[in-house]
């Protein structure tokens, strides 16, 4: 995702993303596991990402305990319905 320059909220978002991720899975894998090569790492770091979208509620005033890709969805469709009825 590309963030505007100057843009503190936005950035601010993705600097939480980050360290959630170091939190939740690089600082425990690392303990758990020695990784031989990238792949292996990548393979654990997509299943922790599909777990984080799909599985994992999250809080604020977007998400309002929902999963991140239920929040798309029902903006996708909330915004299907906007654009019908302005047709």
């Amino acid at each position: 995702t590309k963030t505007k320059a100057m843009s503190p909220q936005t950035n601010g978002i993705c600097e939480r993303f980050h360290k959630t991720i170091l939190q939740d899975f690089y600082q425990v894998t690392f303990r758990k596991k020695l990784y031989g090569d990238l792949e292996s790492l990548q393979v654990d770091l997509d299943n922790r990402l599909w777990q984080y979208n799909n599985e994992r509620t999250h809080q604020g005033k977007t998400c309002c305990g929902r999963t991140p890709v239920a929040t798309l969805l029902d903006g996708k469709r909330i915004w299907a319905e906007k654009n019908l009825n302005q047709m």
